[in-house]
């Protein structure tokens, strides 16, 4: 695949349609789901001593729920999507690094209740 096919690929994957839904309406409330979409590329060229050239190129691209928006009659309002997996990362990580600091807390409190002690018995 060369660099011009992969740009042409690209450029057909990243649209508007990626990120925005198609609108579903019912009851009178449409609904318009949305998306975070990231996208990556690369390439290059070149050509050895012998004359050779080549060319290439890749691109990735990925993408999460992100809300919608909810419309009914004219009043608009934005429906954050949860992601139990990203809130269960973060809580797992608040609890490793509490985990962690706490023998260090310990040992600095420890350390504080000496120096209050010492400067108790210099007086």
């Amino acid at each position: 695949m060369t660099l011009d096919e992969v740009l042409s690929k690209a450029k057909d994957t990243i649209t508007v349609r990626r990120v925005y839904g198609e609108p579903y309406e019912k009851d009178g409330l449409t609904v318009i789901p949305a998306a975070m979409v990231a996208g990556g590329g690369g390439g290059g060229s070149g050509h050895d001593q012998s004359g050779g050239e080549g060319e290439g190129g890749g691109f990735g691209m990925g993408g999460r729920p992100a809300g919608a928006f909810v419309i009914k009659g004219s009043d608009v309002k934005w429906m954050p999507a949860v992601d139990p997996n990203r809130i269960m990362t973060m809580a797992g990580i608040v609890t490793v690094a509490w985990l962690l600091m706490r023998p260090l807390l310990a040992r600095a409190r420890a350390k504080g209740k000496a120096l209050v002690v010492e400067a108790e018995a210099g007086e």
